[in-house]
């Protein structure tokens, strides 16, 4: 993933260092990711996604979607993950899927499914 990662820094003339200070994400956790000493958490791997206009998929695949979709399906879904992101207490909402258990994701899952639903069934 690190090789995508700078490739995309050349092809936008950027360096790792403008990046960090940009997004956020520290040198230690960019430099320990190209070392193969740990690999990027989500929160940061979507800050870097963001940065460089990419999806998700194609920073962690090196292939885009086809259309070339970036991570969000409009703008207005964009604003509102951004909202989320920027309030520390919803922040968890980004990794939630990374540290539960089977058990916890699938109670989440169906708490969100179950919002999504029309009041009254309709």
């Amino acid at each position: 993933m690190y090789d995508i990662f700078e490739q995309l820094l050349q092809k936008c003339g950027v360096s790792s260092y403008k990046v960090s200070k940009d997004t956020g994400v520290t040198q230690t956790s960019l430099s320990n990711w190209k070392s193969g000493k740990s690999t990027p958490s989500v929160r940061s791997l979507i800050k870097i996604a963001e940065y460089f206009s990419v999806s998700l998929e194609y920073l962690t695949t090196g292939i885009e979607k086809e259309g070339g979709e970036t991570y969000y399906l409009n703008d207005e879904t964009k604003k509102i993950a951004q909202e989320i992101f920027e309030n520390k207490d919803l922040q968890m909402l980004f990794d939630v899927a990374r540290n539960a258990s089977p058990k916890r994701l699938k109670a989440y899952y169906d708490m969100i499914k179950q919002i999504e639903e029309p009041e009254g069934g309709e």
